[in-house]
């Protein structure tokens, strides 16, 4: 049914998604399907890398662990942005279509105080919008 999930990840934050990789790993063992980790950075340094270059190895290798310790197929992609806040969506979206994917499992802000005042958008709810594949959103 699924051939590519495409999962976005942001390595400085691994330990607040761990049910969303989860997910995403048992339906990839599933489906037979290949997972696709992609994260959307700017040239600034971060937490998770000094520079996209360094970004790029960084998730290739966690692909390629993830890949090794579960037994399935993966691949990873770093997409460059001015404005990731601006366009972490648009970026996402533009990955689905690049990657082929067919499904996108994507963990969701833990709720707060900013959603209950509707001052934080959903990513997930953008993607959702502007999608034509399925979007699971794990909480």
């Amino acid at each position: 049914m699924y051939h590519k999930i495409l999962v976005p990840v942001d390595l400085s934050h691994l330990d607040k998604m761990p049910k969303a990789l989860n997910t995403a790993i048992d339906m990839a063992k599933h489906y037979n399907a290949t997972l696709c980790y992609v994260t959307v950075t700017n040239s600034t340094p971060g937490a998770a890398a000094h520079n996209p270059d360094e970004l790029r190895a960084k998730m290739k290798e966690f692909a390629e662990e993830q890949g090794n310790a579960h037994g399935i197929k993966t691949d990873a992609e770093v997409l460059e942005s001015v404005d990731t806040a601006v366009e972490l969506d648009d970026k996402l979206l533009e990955a689905i279509k690049d990657t082929g994917a067919d499904l996108v499992i994507m963990a969701s802000h833990p709720p707060g105080i900013g959603d209950k005042l509707h001052l934080l958008r959903s990513n997930g709810a953008n993607i959702v919008k502007h999608s034509d594949i399925s979007v699971f959103v794990v909480r």
